[in-house]
């Protein structure tokens, strides 16, 4: 029996026992968590130097921050995301319970991406939490530093047996995905999130797949360009371009090309300096392999401002390529590195139609004052998410399914979402041994007699919710004519 296999193993049969059950429970863990991300804080950072070069405030303000966040809120809101939610009755269940009980999946397989190794693998956690699942953590080995702490300390936080981390390369995750779980959960590209979904069918698990894509940016030329320039520099070379939400490409009309190009460059200088290399807070690509692959994808296009490298470092300048086509090879794949292509459209009508032409993105961004060409670019195009007039910030919104749609991924989480991706919803319906009187329609012979009461009794719902506010209502009006009579005696 392999080393994944009883992972898998002790994970469901500490789960059965049902001590994920009580919120209290989960309470205790979520706080354990919190806890293990303030004390070991400087392991984090320190990992994540490692890993991306990323600054102790880059890794507090895009690894940490939010995390903690979304513990607190979980936290805070969970006896209310776990309770009964009451729905709508008809006639024929006036006097019965009704209503949707969430309750714990099972044990989900949660794999990591390297990106921001501990953001995007630990924020599943807390919905799996949260939910009463078992989880079993995947850290991506590619950014190994983060995987080794994980693995090292996050047992001294977490109930061990409900909650391992399992470390290794290509193989031990494909040993894991052999294993029944009940959820997967799958952070990372569209090519291996299709074998995780083919080995997820063979046991019929459902699956959250957070992939990418290209995510385009549309600049309206009446725009404020400056400050739109601004924000896209900020949400494209955080992380050194490594983010699946960043702005993948800039379409514009040929009018103001040099004017984004000259802003990109000021800001560019102003955020990281004459010489990023040497600025705590531009970070490096997390190997040569991908320092090699995203080399590559400038060929046939023109550099407009940065395309300084160094190979030993894994460093890559801010680059702006202009002259760039569909048909470019930076435009045949998820960039994931900080080069910014612009392509030139006609207008909002052929930017609508370039966006359409390719698979569906994890965003669209567009840059506008005009409302209804905001509103039109929602309309017409399908996305995870829009953004416009910023950059990257609705993924700190709870209250927003953070997701994709086709290509990009399916599934969503954060907030309640994540609890409810990782919840069975279990319709429940209580009905008493009385009044068979009015069950009687439903039963042979004569049925087709009672059809039109059948249509009565089953197509006219009935909103106790609004029925208790109207007669609130009433009691309120009643009180007040109550006392307005006693007054004017």
């Amino acid at each position: 029996m392999s080393r994944e296999q009883l992972v898998v193993q002790q994970a469901r049969k500490s789960f059965l026992t049902g001590k994920t059950k009580p919120l209290e429970f989960r309470i205790h863990q979520l706080k354990s968590l919190l806890r293990f991300i303030s004390e070991r804080r400087g392991d984090i950072t320190y990992a994540v130097k490692r890993d991306l070069g990323k600054s102790e405030k880059g890794t507090e303000l895009f690894e940490t921050l939010g995390l903690e966040g979304e513990i607190e809120l979980a936290v805070e809101k969970l006896a209310e995301w776990a309770a009964p939610r009451p729905v709508e009755k008809n006639f024929l269940t006036l006097t019965d319970e009704v209503y949707v009980q969430p309750e714990p999946l099972g044990v989900v397989l949660i794999i990591g991406a390297w990106n921001y190794p501990w953001a995007i693998t630990l924020q599943p956690l807390v919905g799996a939490i949260a939910a009463g699942n078992a989880a079993v953590i995947k850290p991506s080995e590619v950014s190994s530093h983060s995987a080794k702490v994980m693995e090292e300390l996050l047992h001294k936080y977490l109930d061990k047996d409900l909650y391992p981390v399992v470390t290794g390369g290509v193989a031990e995750t494909q040993e894991l995905l052999k294993q029944r779980f009940d959820h997967v959960f799958y952070t990372g590209n569209s090519t291996v999130g299709r074998l995780v979904m083919e080995a997820a069918a063979r046991h019929l698990t459902p699956v959250t797949l957070e992939l990418g894509g290209k995510s385009p940016c549309y600049i309206d030329k009446s725009c404020d360009i400056s400050v739109a320039c601004r924000r896209i520099t900020w949400g494209k070379f955080v992380n050194c371009g490594q983010t699946c939400i960043a702005p993948d490409y800039i379409l514009c009309e040929p009018s103001i090309q040099s004017r984004v190009v000259e802003e990109i460059k000021k800001c560019i200088k102003e955020f990281y300096t004459e010489n990023p290399k040497t600025f705590e807070d531009y970070g490096r690509i997390i190997n040569q392999r991908h320092f090699k692959r995203v080399m590559a994808l400038m060929e046939g296009s023109t550099v407009a401002a940065g395309g300084d490298s160094d190979e030993s470092q894994c460093y890559i300048e801010p680059t702006v390529l202009q002259d760039v086509t569909g048909e470019s090879k930076v435009m045949k794949e998820e960039i994931f590195g900080p080069l910014l292509p612009i392509i030139t459209v006609s207008g909002v009508d052929e930017a609508i139609q370039f966006i359409n032409e390719r698979e569906k993105p994890l965003v669209v961004y567009v840059f506008s004052h005009n409302n209804k060409l905001i509103k039109r670019v929602i309309a017409e195009t399908s996305s995870g998410a829009l953004l416009a007039n910023d950059c990257l910030v609705h993924f700190t919104v709870s209250a927003l399914p953070f997701g994709g749609v086709g290509n990009s991924g399916m599934g969503c989480y954060h907030g309640r979402h994540s609890f409810d991706q990782l919840s069975h919803l279990r319709s429940c319906l209580i009905k008493q041994l009385k009044m068979e009187g009015v069950n009687s329609m439903r039963y042979p012979p004569h049925t087709a007699k009672k059809l039109g009461w059948a249509r009565f009794f089953l197509l006219n719902r009935l909103n106790v919710c609004g029925l208790q506010r109207m007669a609130m209502l009433a009691m309120l009006a009643g009180l007040a004519a109550f006392v307005v009579q006693r007054f004017l005696r």
